[in-house]
């Protein structure tokens, strides 16, 4: 059901393991670029015409607008479950609390008396938000990815997702119903990579915005890299995946009921134990097979993503080289289920989340730690963040200098400008002294 890859005595080289002996799903976003570009460049030229044949096409859904009616929106709030309803509205609330403390202050640093540099935060004036759909419902997307920009201040965000022929080419009702919980009333029926394009170069309903940020398939991902640069984007988001770092203390139970609930993803999704107990192991695989007969999703997502080349248990000589594998694995979710669960979290260089113990399983921040579940994948965690306030913030510098702090600097600003051979920045200096510069101190 799930491989294993032994480490045991392998000797590891300065700077850490070879990420390439590690559980990776393929992902090539790289071949998907040439399938998007045509669909993007229609979306571009045609707008919501577009976006109505691709809906068509690819979500076997008959629309005659792209934009969700306001009365949707408030019917779908209106028939949630009180019970969904009263989950979101926590999973909101711990949120808020989270992503409220991540706001940044603005700061004026005095260099010299009459001249400061102020770093000034302005949030992102307009932002795209996209929240999946398919195989799965995700209402929690819709609150990970609009509660850190309405922290940040965004003032005008839209929110798309993909037809669903079941609710008569809108969103999923669920979905509908928790951009109504957060008071976001633009929310489009699009989905894959003419939703970001949608979004990079706007239509007749949708104005372009700035950002798109959220998960999505390799699609999106890919729409995301051909239009970065035209729009900021948070990651090239791919396939779910779960890292433990477990020893002999760690209860298999648990180890495995964490592995099967990223494999319900997706069948691309990637499950990984890294444990030195081989006794841990075998309890785990035996327990994986217990669990996954009685659970549903097996044959379309869990059994492949469990079998696939990106899930694995790895074998490993010890703490401190199961350390170096999650950091060279740089997990989305990474759990710590070890002895002293706290002190070893705080060793991890390279992960998107941590969750740490017995008590933390990635399912909770999923929904209701109060973390941002939207996470880099693939190994990217080892040089991006996962989504906040931070993402929707821009960071400018405001430079005030009065007459007599820039004549003390000034005949250094010349200086480094002629060694440049940038003499005309110089001369914009020395303009402001009747081309008489004193010498700097």
């Amino acid at each position: 059901m799930i491989s294993r890859i032994d480490l045991r005595g392998a000797a590891f080289p300065e700077g850490g393991i070879d990420r390439d002996l590690l559980p990776r799903a393929e992902l090539d976003v790289e071949a998907a670029l040439e399938k998007v570009r045509p669909i993007c460049d229609d979306v571009r030229h045609r707008g919501t015409a577009a976006l109505i044949d691709y809906a068509h096409r690819f979500d076997g859904v008959t629309i005659e607008r792209v934009r969700v009616p306001a009365e949707a929106l408030e019917s779908a709030l209106a028939e949630l479950d009180p019970a969904v309803r009263a989950a979101l509205e926590e999973s909101i609330r711990r949120a808020r609390l989270v992503h409220r403390d991540q706001r940044r202050t603005d700061h004026t640093t005095q260099v010299v008396p009459g001249g400061t540099v102020t770093e000034r935060w302005v949030p992102v004036e307009r932002v795209g938000l996209y929240v999946p759909g398919g195989r799965s419902v995700y209402p929690s997307s819709v609150v990970m990815n609009v509660v850190p920009a309405q922290e940040a201040g965004v003032a005008s965000m839209a929110v798309a997702s993909p037809p669903q022929a079941e609710f008569g080419g809108l969103p999923h009702p669920t979905i509908l119903a928790a951009c109504a919980l957060l008071g976001v009333d633009e929310v489009y029926a699009a989905g894959g990579a003419q939703a970001v394009a949608m979004f990079a170069y706007g239509t007749e309903d949708c104005r372009p915005v700035s950002m798109v940020t959220g998960p999505g398939n390799i699609w999106v991902a890919a729409a995301k890299r051909l239009l970065k640069g035209r729009i900021g984007i948070d990651a090239e988001a791919g396939p779910t995946e779960i890292a433990i770092l477990a020893d002999s203390t760690a209860d298999p139970v648990h180890v495995a009921a964490d592995l099967i609930s990223q494999a319900e993803h997706d069948p691309l999704a990637a499950s990984v134990l890294v444990t030195d107990s081989e006794e841990l192991a075998a309890a785990v695989e035996k327990e994986l097979e217990v669990q996954v007969g009685a659970t549903k999703h097996v044959a379309d997502r869990i059994g492949p993503a469990l079998a696939g080349r990106q899930s694995g248990i790895v074998l490993v000589d010890g703490l401190e080289q199961g350390l170096a594998v999650v950091d060279a694995y740089a997990a989305e979710h990474l759990e710590i289920q070890t002895e002293d669960a706290a002190a070893v979290a705080a060793r991890v260089r390279n992960a998107g989340a941590i969750f740490v113990g017995a008590y933390a399983p990635v399912s909770l921040g999923d929904y209701a730690a109060g973390s941002n579940h939207v996470l880099p994948t693939g190994g990217c965690a080892c040089h991006s963040s996962g989504l906040s306030v931070q993402s929707f913030l821009r960071g400018i510098h405001v430079v005030d200098y009065t007459r007599d702090a820039l004549a003390e600097i000034a005949g250094h600003v010349v200086t480094l400008a002629e060694a440049e051979d940038l003499p005309a920045h110089g001369a914009a200096v020395k303009a402001r002294f009747d081309w008489k510069v004193p010498p700097s101190k």
